[in-house]
């Protein structure tokens, strides 16, 4: 059989922008895009987001996997932090939060803070240079990726719609946390840009919100009913950011998630 009488799928479409295509179906995949404008165009807008997120990120995606993020490490002793690093590192943290989020219970204790925003924002950083493989079940299975992060992660896990806020689901993951497995979803807006929620167990009952940056992005860190939430992203535009985490917060708390 020719491989040109074969249609060429959309993970052939990924690879062809990753540069991973098989030489033989390179020829073919051009051929394609020059018969069919729709996915010339969105080959055309994958290759942009790549270079923009490559031109952000690539110097932390060059960096080896850090070992706590490595799922094999779900069932392991509590580490032992050195918080004076992590602390020189999450600059210009400050308690806080929009008008209606009341802190419940006593404060945060600053370590829980730091590893939950040291974890949030590492994790954020290696996954939304992503672009073929950013999530391991994506946005279009939103109740089974729900369903899958709730029984392995032993709360309800919940997928707000931030839509309203230009931002659509692009999937999640799971990933290991300061206390066991950790919930990661990611969203992304129509200019590119992508902001990550990363909910995993906590000591602390419940938080008011604390504010941390690193490495150009931003994350909000709360807690409720044992759960701690990070919403990361935003570069520098912290009003952006805490408009999406209060979007966040408020479903979050209607679902009771």
């Amino acid at each position: 059989m020719n491989d040109r009488n074969i249609p060429v799928t959309e993970d052939e479409l990924h690879a062809f922008v990753d540069g991973e295509l098989p030489p033989e179906r390179r020829a073919d995949v051009e051929a394609w895009l020059a018969a069919h404008p729709d996915d010339a165009e969105r080959v055309h807008s994958w290759r942009a987001m790549a270079e923009m997120l490559h031109a952000r990120y690539d110097s932390i995606a060059q960096e080896p996997v850090p070992a706590r993020l490595e799922l094999e490490r779900l069932e392991r002793r509590p580490r032992q932090w050195l918080y004076g690093a992590v602390a020189a590192t999450l600059v210009a943290f400050v308690a806080g939060g929009a008008a209606g989020w009341v802190a419940h219970g006593a404060a945060n204790a600053p370590s829980t803070f730091q590893s939950f925003t040291a974890d949030a924002l590492e994790a954020h950083h290696l996954y939304v240079v992503e672009v073929r493989h950013p999530v391991e079940v994506g946005g279009n299975e939103r109740d089974h990726l729900q369903a899958w992060l709730t029984r392995r992660c032993g709360w309800t896990v919940f997928a707000p719609n931030l839509e309203p806020s230009g931002l659509k689901l692009v999937g999640g993951r799971l990933l290991p946390g300061p206390n066991g497995p950790a919930s990661f979803l990611m969203y992304e807006g129509a200019s590119g840009e992508r902001y990550t929620i990363y909910t995993a167990k906590t000591e602390t009952g419940a938080t008011q919100m604390r504010y941390a940056r690193a490495d150009k992005d931003g994350a909000l860190f709360w807690a409720e009913r044992g759960v701690g939430y990070v919403v990361s992203g935003g570069g520098a535009d912290r009003d952006r950011l805490t408009k999406v985490a209060q979007a966040v917060y408020d479903q979050a708390e209607k679902s009771g998630g």
